[in-house]
């Protein structure tokens, strides 16, 4: 609800800026087009309904923007949302000059402020009012960008929207500039303009002009004061935070980042400096922000309506929660579901493994032998071709059995099977990869038995297990990986094929899984670095002699 009021808040203001904006910009034609347009626009801002809504937006968004400060337990954001922030602070110590000149000088004595009168008595010294125009238009422009960039027919339309959100002031200061040089000049040609036209208006004198300077001095200082006290409460806070014992959040690269209470799981990623993505700057409205809680979430705070609401909308599995809008009670591990660097169409619904699941899979890993042997003696064009080679057969011969290729490192291939489907189904899909793979091997060989001086070989390491699949990693470098100990367990068993002299190494999970018969193979009971018990796993000399019963 505060989320919204602060939103439809704003976008009356922006509506208001705009319409005055477009008004400046008649003065191109002429003072005269610029006051037609004044009556316009007054008959909708200054009616009564008109005043009542621009005052309480005003009111409204002001003090949900303070709250808003009062209320983070960190002020670490991104760069457009630190200037959206500064921009609006600065907004009330400009404004309430021009404000109590006009309007508050209309209520008070009665004044009908014409575009003459405003052009005579601001571009004398026009500064103030240039610089007025920049920042407001600027602070909406932002927060409108972040708020609509999540739709698609915004995106589309981006570059005509900036291109009008860069003409308007523009053409408005151009206006402004127009009409004040023509009422000047007005009033140099004629000694009587300026009486007659402060008369017309009903100005009132010194006494209005004393009234306008003192309230402008009072509200320029309660604002200040109301911006002091706010320091003043959240170094209070902070050091009495110190205090209390910190919330420990653990992230999957085994970083720790100690919770000030009260702070969202955004928030705290942000105190820690670790980069967490925000689309719509922790305002709840984008999801990208979205985490999966590993341990802790079932401590966590239920979500609220619009939490549940936006969660239901992207379809999220279970254990995701937005990171803007939770607060930990106690300690908790979490793993950020999307790239530091998502972008607004992150925001989206998604498959479930593309936004972060914990899920049962089958891992398997692939590793060239004697690579650095064979490398040795051939042009740098060479080995990137023979590279190339051998990825290309054993990515189709993954993707032919329904496997993801995850990621190539170096001269292996990691790859995941079960992302979209069962454990059993993904565990049977990964020995027939096995099998695929050695196949395509062998017809490698075979393709290029002249250009090599022995044939190729490879290690294969299958496991399967729990592990947490999603979206990770860094801009262009951002795929769905997996992260978890079956990952680790599965690049040692690869590692274990040198040991075992064999072409794959497969976890006996993984052959219970698939309700696979491995029992021909040598079975060895193995120490696996980082587990306590031994495991058993199939040593398979040749992957070709996998086979799976229907």
């Amino acid at each position: 609800m505060t989320q919204r009021l602060r939103l439809w808040s704003g976008f009356v203001l922006f509506a208001y800026v705009a319409g005055h904006l477009l008004n400046h910009t008649f003065g191109l034609a002429s003072v005269e087009a610029m006051e037609a347009g004044r009556r316009v626009f007054s008959a909708v801002w200054r009616s009564p309904p008109g005043m009542l809504l621009l005052g309480a937006a005003f009111a409204v968004h002001g003090s949900l923007s303070i709250a808003r400060l009062l209320h983070a337990r960190s002020l670490r954001m991104p760069a457009w949302e630190a200037a959206q922030q500064l921009l609006g602070l600065a907004i009330p110590f400009l404004l309430f000059g021009h404000v109590l000149g006009t309007l508050g000088l209309a209520v008070r004595f009665d004044l009908d402020p014409s575009y003459s009168y405003v052009l005579w008595a601001i571009w004398s010294d026009p500064w103030q009012q240039i610089a007025l125009m920049a920042v407001v238009w600027t602070h909406g422009c932002i927060g409108m960008h972040f708020w609509l960039r999540l739709r698609p027919w915004y995106r589309r339309g981006l570059p005509i929207f900036f291109s009008a959100a860069l003409l308007l002031p523009v053409l408005a200061l151009a206006g402004f500039a127009v009409g004040g040089r023509d009422v000047l000049a007005l009033a140099a040609a004629d000694a009587g303009w300026t009486g007659a036209m402060l008369e017309r208006i009903r100005h009132p004198g010194n006494e209005g002009i004393e009234w306008s300077e003192k309230v402008e001095v009072l509200a320029t200082t309660a604002v200040g004061a109301a911006l002091a006290a706010l320091v003043v409460w959240r170094s209070v806070r902070a050091f009495k935070a110190r205090r209390r014992r910190a919330v420990r959040v653990t992230y999957p690269d085994g970083r720790v980042a100690h919770a000030e209470p009260g702070a969202t799981l955004l928030e705290v990623s942000r105190s820690a400096g670790i980069p967490h993505a925000s689309v719509c700057g922790g305002r709840g409205r984008c999801s990208t922000c979205r985490v999966h809680v590993s341990r802790g979430f079932h401590i966590l705070p239920p979500p609220d309506q619009d939490e549940r609401a936006l969660l239901t909308r992207i379809g999220a599995p279970e254990h995701v929660r937005l990171a803007c809008r939770v607060v930990p009670p106690d300690d908790i591990t979490l793993t950020p579901l999307l790239p530091a660097s998502a972008v607004a169409s992150a925001a989206g619904k998604r498959m479930g493994h593309e936004h972060g699941a914990e899920r049962e899979i089958a891992i398997l890993f692939a590793d060239l032998r004697a690579f650095t042997q064979l490398s040795e003696d051939r042009l740098p064009f060479d080995v990137v071709f023979l590279l190339n080679r051998f990825f290309l057969a054993m990515g189709r011969a993954i993707e032919g059995e329904g496997g993801h290729v995850d990621k190539f490192i170096g001269d292996g291939v990691m790859a995941l099977f079960g992302i979209k489907d069962t454990p059993r189904a993904g565990c049977r899909s990964a020995l027939r990869a096995v099998r695929a793979m050695a196949a395509a091997l062998e017809e490698l060989n075979r393709a290029l038995g002249k250009e090599l001086p022995v044939p190729l070989r490879i290690g294969i390491g299958l496991h399967a297990g729990p592990v947490i699949v999603g979206e990770m990693g860094y801009g262009r470098a951002a795929s769905v990986t997996a992260i978890g100990d079956a990952v680790n367990v599965a690049s040692r068993l690869e590692a274990m094929t040198k040991e075992f002299g064999c072409q794959a190494v497969v976890s006996h999970r993984v052959a219970r899984l698939a309700g696979a018969d491995l029992s021909s193979f040598q079975v060895h009971l193995s120490e696996i670095r980082g587990r306590e018990r031994p495991m058993r796993v199939y040593a398979v000399k040749d992957g070709s002699d996998v086979s799976l019963s229907d």
